[in-house]
């Protein structure tokens, strides 16, 4: 993987752009995405079908030390994993089949869970923003129509105060 310096200023969102080669790489993504995440996150992951979003939360879900398989919630819309130590626990949501926004997603009182757990939302842009101002958006890019290729272009942002002074350069190394 690699990850180019980019000079940050406090007003702008931090952004770093990382190249995975493999489905390995990108499970390594996301358990060092864990080491950054804490409760109170929220993890908003876009990308195509096989783009690797379930790839990267199961990363994250070693990473955090949680129970449970991470697999893809698609058809029962949220999974939550408890933690099997100290952190927090990991509620893994798939909104792709969800049509509208946060009024939909309301059932699945994210707004509750959200203090004491690390959310992660596949499909979440534009239903889950109203949440939190403060958030990582991971965006997955793969070559369109290729299913053989395995390389991945993903951008993260984070959002927000909390984001704010974190070196996201890190996940690159």
């Amino acid at each position: 993987m690699e990850a180019p310096a980019a000079p940050h200023d406090a007003a702008e969102p931090l952004s770093v752009s990382i190249t995975v080669n493999s489905p390995e790489q990108m499970g390594e993504l996301g358990r060092r995405l864990a080491k950054l995440l804490r409760a109170g996150d929220l993890v908003m992951l876009t990308g195509e079908l096989g783009a690797g979003k379930t790839t990267l939360t199961r990363g994250l879900g070693e990473g955090l030390g949680v129970r449970g398989a991470v697999t893809s919630p698609t058809f029962v819309i949220a999974r939550v994993h408890p933690s099997l130590g100290e952190g927090p626990p990991l509620v893994h949501v798939d909104a792709y089949r969800l049509a509208g926004g946060l009024d939909d997603m309301e059932d699945l009182d994210l707004d509750v869970s959200l203090p004491e757990s690390v959310i992660v939302v596949e499909w979440g842009e534009g239903k889950v923003e109203e949440l939190t101002d403060d958030r990582l958006s991971v965006v997955i890019h793969r070559a369109v129509g290729d299913t053989t290729d395995e390389v991945r272009h993903v951008t993260v942002t984070g959002l927000g105060e909390r984001w704010a002074a974190v070196e996201l350069g890190v996940l690159g190394a």
